[in-house]
């Protein structure tokens, strides 16, 4: 299965194209959250580095969520502009702690996906990965940071995510069964949805039913909220 992924989620825009188990492109920038400028020039570099067209294409996977509001809604109106264009192409929502574990598909243990939300605020999942297999534990979640970390943890346990470095120091820094992502797979990497949807596929579907997950309601729904009271 040929797929192209993007993930526009948080502060590096990624890209990627895999068939199989077979990177065949990926690029990640560092943009702080300017991704409606670099996403869709990342995207036609990728198709004509790789010679793929849309109509080659078997699906177009995005980062659903959670992760910066503007990054999902810009990220996920590509990925359905795409689809839109090509009716053979379907679409994947992949959860963007999900695909954090997927980095850390070699690890054997529990992996932690964390990503900030706020101040002492994170959005969170458990993962458990075993011979390459990753399984959920936790559904994802936004909540306080102490109530994920202020257990100790004895088990081998890695830790993903923009916020992992601040986590490990503040929670685990004099525990060794607490371990940090390598630095190049600490932050969202596309070709860890490709691998998602690999394992997934039946989280296929049409453009149509492509939605985000934000965990937490945006400031337009908590206005509206408000109006309606």
């Amino acid at each position: 299965m040929k797929i192209l992924a993007i993930d526009t989620s948080g502060k590096v825009a990624s890209v990627a194209v895999t068939e199989g188990e077979k990177l065949l492109w990926e690029k990640s920038v560092y943009t702080k959250l300017t991704h409606s400028q670099v996403i869709l020039p990342m995207v036609k570099q990728a198709l004509e580095e790789t010679g793929l067209t849309y109509t080659d294409l078997d699906c177009a996977a995005i980062a659903k969520g959670p992760g910066s509001y503007t990054g999902l809604r810009i990220g996920v109106a590509a990925v359905k502009g795409m689809c839109f264009g090509c009716e053979s192409l379907k679409s994947a929502g992949v959860s963007t702690l999900l695909s954090l574990a997927y980095n850390c598909i070699d690890f054997e243990g529990r992996i932690i996906s964390v990503m900030r939300a706020r101040p002492k605020i994170v959005y969170a999942g458990e993962f458990e990965c075993k011979n390459g297999v990753v399984t959920r534990i936790s559904a994802d979640r936004v909540c306080p940071e102490e109530e994920v970390f202020s257990e100790e943890f004895s088990e081998k346990t890695m830790l993903v995510g923009d916020c992992a470095t601040e986590i490990k120091a503040k929670y685990f820094a004099d525990n060794e069964n607490v371990q940090l992502a390598s630095y190049v797979n600490r932050l969202q990497r596309a070709s860890s949805l490709c691998l998602a949807v690999e394992a997934q596929p039946e989280i296929m579907v049409s453009a149509d039913r492509l939605e985000v997950s934000y965990l937490q309601a945006t400031k337009a729904e908590k206005d509206k909220a408000h109006r309606d009271k």
